[in-house]
């Protein structure tokens, strides 16, 4: 009984794997057939897909070829606005450094002028030959004092001249031009009043003075040039007050002021010499030579050694004290 439940048994697993082999049979065949048909499909795509590769490579072939040329002549042209381009930055470099080489020969020559435009306003400030100064003004007349109001300048007024302007009022005739030193002579110091001699020998040097300055539109002239002459002869007389102060650190043993004459007396023991030395002064001081004479008193110098001394001295500002300190440097520091 048992063997036949096996054998049963048996038959009957036989037979379900018989029909379980069958489905997987059938089952497979047919994947079998549904791979086949993809195949087929891909094979036909693939197919296809080749055919238009071909077409497309042929295609392509004529772009490439066509891009090739256009890509090429744009490439051409590319690198000569490259060539171009580092030709004009060559040439701004060029030009930059030009500007960079011309703006710093600007700038030295700007600092140049700047010294010099300092230079002249110190000599401006130094010569400011405006010494005139307005007391009065008035339709009849018009006063001016010069240096420290010791000379006054009264000028007389005429009618109006038509169709001559002053500034932006109508000009007049000029009547009379009248110089008067209000100066006490009595209790001026030497030297002041030989400062107004010499101004009022350029005055009367100068003839009529109405012939001078006929109208108004003249009279600034005529401040001008009477300004010019009381200014060096200010310093002329500012001179012998700083020479009479420190005369001796020169050997400079006294001064004597006489008219227009200067009289300096010079004595060094170390040179052993002692002489005089007379000056000539005219209102022209400093721009001239100075006429001179040398009395001789003790020791060896004499007009000979000091001419060649003044020989050496060129005139111009401060003229009398670069005499005086050439005379002690070359003459008097040393025996003789």
């Amino acid at each position: 009984m048992k063997s036949y439940f096996t054998k049963e048994s048996k038959i009957l697993a036989h037979n379900e794997k018989v029909m379980l082999y069958s489905k997987l049979l059938q089952s497979a065949e047919e994947q079998h057939g549904k791979l086949l048909s993809r195949i087929e499909k891909v094979d036909e795509l693939m197919k296809k897909a080749e055919s238009c590769l071909v077409a497309l490579e042929t295609d392509s072939d004529g772009e490439q070829e066509a891009d090739c040329s256009c890509e090429m002549a744009e490439e051409k042209t590319l690198e000569q606005e490259l060539e171009s381009l580092k030709a004009e930055e060559e040439e701004l470099r060029r030009e930059l450094s030009d500007l960079e080489a011309e703006n710093e020969q600007m700038l030295a020559e700007i600092n140049h002028l700047k010294e010099k435009e300092k230079s002249c306003l110190e000599l401006l400030e130094t010569y400011n030959f405006t010494e005139w100064e307005i007391t009065e003004w008035s339709q009849q007349q018009a006063v001016f004092n010069f240096l420290y109001d010791s000379i006054e300048l009264t000028v007389m007024f005429g009618p109006l001249i038509d169709g001559d302007v002053f500034g932006e009022n109508p000009s007049r005739k000029i009547v009379s031009l009248n110089f008067e030193s209000l100066l006490d002579e009595e209790k001026a110091p030497p030297s002041s009043c030989l400062v107004q001699r010499l101004i009022f020998q350029f005055i009367g040097s100068q003839g009529c003075w109405e012939q001078r300055c006929p109208m108004l539109y003249y009279l600034p002239q005529v401040l001008r040039d009477v300004s010019l002459v009381v200014s060096r002869c200010k310093i002329l007389g500012e001179e012998i007050e700083f020479l009479e102060r420190w005369g001796g650190k020169y050997n400079l043993l006294k001064i004597d002021v006489s008219d227009t004459v200067v009289k300096l007396l010079f004595s060094a023991s170390v040179a052993f010499a002692k002489f005089e030395l007379v000056l000539s002064l005219s209102a022209n001081y400093p721009s001239v030579l100075l006429p001179f004479t040398v009395h001789q008193q003790i020791g060896n110098i004499g007009e000979e050694e000091v001419s060649a001394v003044l020989s050496s001295v060129p005139v111009g500002h401060h003229y009398l004290r670069r005499i005086v300190s050439l005379i002690h440097q070359n003459l008097l520091q040393n025996p003789r």
